[in-house]
């Protein structure tokens, strides 16, 4: 299957992106906080999102490369925008997952006019102290430059324990590939989760929205849902669906979750 990677470069800094599929309509999707790129496992994200390249072309966003020490989220959103308005995209389909979820919620809620419909799974409206504490411990290890230790404890949140066993190997194998520069980045990108807060501007976010969350969600819990449930659920086009033992990476894990996403996105194509 076709696809190319580039990257959109505005004033001093760059942001790589993922492209594929050929459909009418733009499926825009944010991933998760990684140790490493997403874009480097770009292979597997376009065979996982076949379903869509009939009727979208779809655009994968990193994180923008040049990552200052201090980067807040909604600095990372207003930089996504700036780069989908680069591109001369417009009216797009947002999905985003975990801290990618966060990240689009704040798009949608900035930008009303650039989002058609929002998707977000596994995903939070705000960062307490204790749930940042998860994410101090991966900034500890990455600190120390555990890689292994920092891929393990990754893993063991994000997936299921019957399916961190059958990925464990893998995770150590990658950990040994990990360089001083990226181990930097993500400590960046982890940091700047600590004390997100985007209920107040929820009610600027005008579009359908579809949430999914799993019961058994390690990284945010499932309090984390309901707190998007509070904000949006009298919000016309909310949607929310719940899986149990798929996990935080229930995007990945759950079979059903490509055909629930692909649904809700067609049925607001016309909007």
């Amino acid at each position: 299957m076709k696809y190319r990677t580039d990257k959109v470069t505005i004033d001093h800094w760059s942001m790589s992106y993922l492209q594929f599929g050929h459909g009418q309509d733009v499926l825009v999707i944010l991933p998760g906080l990684s140790v490493q790129s997403p874009l480097m496992a770009a292979p597997a994200i376009v065979k996982q999102y076949e379903r869509f390249i009939e009727d979208y072309t779809v655009y994968v966003f990193d994180r923008r490369s040049e990552v200052p020490a201090v980067y807040s989220m909604q600095e990372m959103a207003q930089d996504t925008a700036k780069a989908i308005h680069k591109l001369k995209l417009s009216s797009v389909s947002l999905f985003g997952a975990s801290q990618g979820g966060s990240i689009a919620m704040v798009i949608a809620a900035a930008h009303p006019e650039l989002v058609r419909c929002l998707a977000v799974a596994s995903t939070t409206v705000c960062i307490s102290e204790k749930r940042f504490s998860l994410f101090a411990e991966w900034i500890a290890l990455a600190q120390k430059q555990d890689r292994e230790g920092l891929y393990r404890s990754f893993a063991q949140k994000l997936y299921p324990s019957t399916l961190y066993e059958q990925l464990k190997d893998g995770f150590a194998a990658i950990a040994k590939t990990v360089t001083e520069d990226e181990l930097e980045r993500f400590m960046a990108l982890a940091q700047s989760l600590k004390d997100f807060d985007i209920r107040n501007d929820s009610d600027n976010i005008q579009c359908p929205v579809l949430l999914v969350s799993d019961e058994t969600d390690a990284v945010f819990d499932a309090s984390a849902a309901l707190e998007i449930v509070a904000c949006l659920r009298s919000h016309n086009g909310f949607e929310h669906v719940r899986f149990n033992g798929y996990g935080h990476a229930l995007y990945d894990t759950a079979p059903e979750f490509k055909e629930i996403l692909y649904r809700f996105l067609t049925k607001h194509r016309d909007r």
